[in-house]
């Protein structure tokens, strides 16, 4: 009996510190841990990466500077749900490819780093894929 007591309170402690540890790999980040809900941004430029990954996507641009110089920016998508929702899949990228010029609008990253997180891309050819409602729910 003193055995299965001592069993029982072991398993108990590792199911425990099972789920302490285990607790951090199931977390995800919101986006208001990373960026700036009230503080919005628009830059234009090309694609210079569009990497289609699970569980968020992203989209590298080439800004030009006033200067001339050339910084990358760096957006985090939403997942695959709200990039179908925009019109976009996996299969086409909503067309986009290195070298296409576009207007990409997002949260600021609390940090103060070229990265944001994306709400709206506008592209040369006239498409618009929103990713986030505006004030009005439109």
């Amino acid at each position: 009996m003193h055995s299965r007591n001592r069993n029982t309170l072991l398993g108990g402690a590792v199911l425990i510190l099972a789920l302490a540890l285990g607790g951090p790999i199931f977390a995800h980040h919101s986006v208001q841990a990373q960026f700036d809900i009230h503080k919005t941004f628009t830059v234009s430029g090309t694609v210079a990466k569009v990497e289609w990954i699970n569980p968020h996507s992203y989209l590298t641009v080439n800004v030009k500077d006033t200067d001339g110089k050339v910084q990358k920016w760096a957006f985090e998508l939403g997942g695959p749900g709200a990039l179908r929702r925009a019109g976009m899949s996996r299969e086409d990228r909503g067309g986009l490819k290195p070298g296409d010029e576009v207007t990409a609008s997002g949260l600021a990253a609390k940090d103060g780093s070229t990265t944001g997180f994306l709400q709206e891309l506008k592209l040369a050819d006239g498409r618009v894929f929103k990713f986030a409602a505006d004030p009005n729910g439109n």
